[in-house]
């Protein structure tokens, strides 16, 4: 069974920074990576970022690439969002999720998430 827990929300302004935790657990070699989707009130769940299981490479959407970074810890299990220059339309709640075949493709783990809000 796939568990993913996200912790490091929180509130910051514009052009801050904030860092995402993610620990997971089973999470096999059968999954293709692991990763962020965001989703903000009123608007359709959007992929973030993914980091490859196989090789750690990664991938990241247009409207964050330059300014997020996703790295992992395997000895700790543990996947990290760095957030850096954040926007308000970064606000929205994060999910770790584990994806399937491709980065952003179908996924398994959809926990509770956790809140970001970009805001003076």
């Amino acid at each position: 069974q796939v568990l993913l827990r996200e912790s490091g929300g929180g509130l910051v302004q514009p052009g801050g920074s904030l860092a995402l935790s993610c620990a997971a657990s089973g999470v096999t070699s059968d999954y293709y990576g692991i990763g962020w989707l965001r989703q903000a009130p009123g608007k359709e769940r959007e992929g973030v970022a993914c980091i490859v299981s196989s090789d750690g490479s990664t991938e990241y959407s247009d409207p964050v690439k330059g300014r997020f970074a996703i790295s992992r810890d395997n000895a700790k299990g543990t996947v990290y969002l760095h957030m850096n220059d954040l926007k308000r339309g970064d606000t929205a709640v994060y999910y770790c999720v584990a994806f399937y075949l491709s980065c952003f493709s179908d996924y398994d783990g959809w926990g509770q998430g956790t809140q970001v809000t970009v805001s003076s």
